[in-house]
């Protein structure tokens, strides 16, 4: 990678820190890196943007139903706040965790206006390392 290139992508991490997209995990995953595995975070960060769009796609599939089911629907969002926690996605999982509540109440317009949030969260952050 070239220095200009390293430098821009450091950057681009610290401001994802700052706004609070990741958290300390992240760096944590990115300690598994080595010249072994130079692309392992980006694959992971990769998987994780690819499973967290089927997710966030069954989610609304769920909640388009006449008759939710709470149980189901609190299960994908326990997938992705369990990937959002692996790699350091903050601001997901946070939302994820507000989700959580929305199915515990069984409260459909809280959930499809978690949904929401959590839409904006994790395309932001897929955004910025997949561009």
């Amino acid at each position: 990678m070239a220095a200009a290139e390293s430098n821009q992508l450091s950057s681009l991490v610290a401001n994802m820190f700052t706004s609070g997209l990741l958290d300390d995990q992240f760096r944590q995953l990115e300690m598994l890196q080595d010249e072994g595995n130079p692309d392992f975070v980006a694959k992971v960060v990769m998987l994780f943007c690819e499973e967290g769009e089927h997710t966030i796609g069954e989610l609304a599939k769920q909640l388009d139903q006449p008759c939710v089911d709470y149980g189901k629907v609190d299960t994908f969002v326990d997938q992705l706040w369990r990937n959002s926690a692996c790699v350091g996605a903050q601001r997901v999982k946070n939302t994820c965790i507000q989700f959580h509540v929305c199915c515990q109440e069984k409260s459909k317009v809280g959930c499809l206006k978690t949904l929401d949030s959590l839409r904006i969260d994790f395309y932001d952050l897929c955004s910025m390392f997949i561009p």
